[in-house]
């Protein structure tokens, strides 16, 4: 894990590669943004409200990492610039993952600080506070805001959200740690945190995302199911030692502590391996592709 971590410059997966110049024609407006995104990404699981049935090959690209290879499969699909809208069934399979991080891609090509966040959406309507990720980004009066790119005007009229989500209130998106934290002081209920689609719910699916979360603030943001080191399972206990160690992470996560956070990761319980477990998949992965010379 890096010594330090810079939010305004593309850097791991946020990286654009052969499309950074792509990215800088886009407009610096974290808005605008949003509604680029909107025209380039599918949420896999939100695909038949636009009229669209996604095959097997459409949903492979779910499962892919850097910012610079899910550029690559948009403009395979459809090679118009960027800010040209697809119409729904040629946009990008992804999920909310996705959007976030090619949002954190598209601010920081403009200088502008911004960090995928992974933790847990209290506005979709199910009861659960679901797994979700959201770009966070530092607007010019320093303040850090919360803004799901994934939410478009369909969405809108699809879940009950009251509030502008390009400025997300801290009640409705909760990072992962400041779920931890409320959980262990008695003030949340860890049944009430997971993934109502799969129906799980609990403090280990808090403690995996807290893991992701602190890993995508070292720039390395990798899938909602991706698992290693000590990420619990359903199964797992968290012991009185995990415990103490998920108390320092949501610490050093709520109000980031980018050098916390990098000593944190040398512990080998939670360092990012080369290779992880895509649990959807049930296989190992390398973290980073394998780049043909």
């Amino acid at each position: 894990m890096p010594d330090t971590v810079s939010y305004a410059q593309p850097t791991g997966m946020t990286a654009a590669g052969p499309h950074e110049s792509a990215l800088k024609d886009l407009p610096a407006d974290p808005g605008a943004l949003t509604e680029v995104l909107h025209g380039l990404v599918i949420h896999e699981h939100i695909a038949p409200n636009y009229g669209v049935t996604l095959s097997d090959d459409d949903r492979t690209t779910v499962h892919v990492r850097p910012a610079a290879d899910l550029l690559t499969a948009i403009l395979a699909r459809d090679p118009e610039p960027l800010d040209v809208p697809r119409p729904p069934e040629r946009r990008l399979a992804g999920n909310c993952r996705h959007f976030t991080v090619l949002m954190t891609a598209m601010l920081r090509a403009h200088g502008i600080p911004a960090r995928a966040r992974c933790g847990f959406g209290a506005y979709f309507g199910t009861g659960v506070n679901e797994d979700h990720w959201v770009c966070e980004y530092q607007a010019p009066s320093g303040r850090w805001t919360l803004i799901d790119a994934q939410i478009d005007e369909r969405q809108l009229g699809m879940f009950p959200i009251t509030f502008d989500v390009r400025d997300v209130p801290r009640n409705q998106f909760l990072v992962a740690g400041d779920a931890w934290q409320k959980v262990r002081a008695g003030t949340a209920d860890p049944a009430v945190f997971g993934f109502s689609i799969m129906n799980e719910t609990g403090d280990w699916w808090i403690a995996q995302n807290l893991v992701r979360d602190g890993a995508a603030l070292l720039n390395t943001e990798l899938l909602p199911w991706d698992r290693w080191g000590v990420m619990p399972r359903p199964i797992d206990p968290i012991t009185s030692d995990l415990a103490a160690l998920f108390d320092e992470l949501a610490e050093a996560t709520v109000d980031p502590d980018p050098a916390r956070l990098a000593e944190l990761y040398e512990d080998e319980r939670i360092r990012v391996p080369e290779v992880v477990r895509n649990t959807v998949l049930d296989r190992d992965e390398p973290v980073w592709p394998l780049q043909e010379t």
